[in-house]
């Protein structure tokens, strides 16, 4: 993934986890901290850069321009 800008290496991407973890109606991300199941298996071996891109597409998920956007119209 290189979704994000590039960053500095001394940077830390905390783990977005929020301790509820519950899949949404769609069956596509966690409700409490909106990543998908391969985003939350893969990030104990994320590098911080993975990390910084998924933090990323997380904020884009939870923007709600970009979250109606992308529903589909009737």
């Amino acid at each position: 993934m290189t979704f994000g800008a590039a960053m500095s290496e001394n940077v830390l991407v905390a783990d977005p986890c929020v301790n509820i973890c519950r899949v949404d109606p769609d069956g596509k991300f966690c409700q409490g901290c909106k990543r998908t199941a391969l985003e939350i298996g893969s990030w104990p071996r994320m590098t911080e850069q993975q990390r910084a891109d998924v933090a990323a597409l997380i904020r884009q998920r939870t923007d709600p321009a970009v979250t109606r956007a992308m529903q589909p119209t009737p």
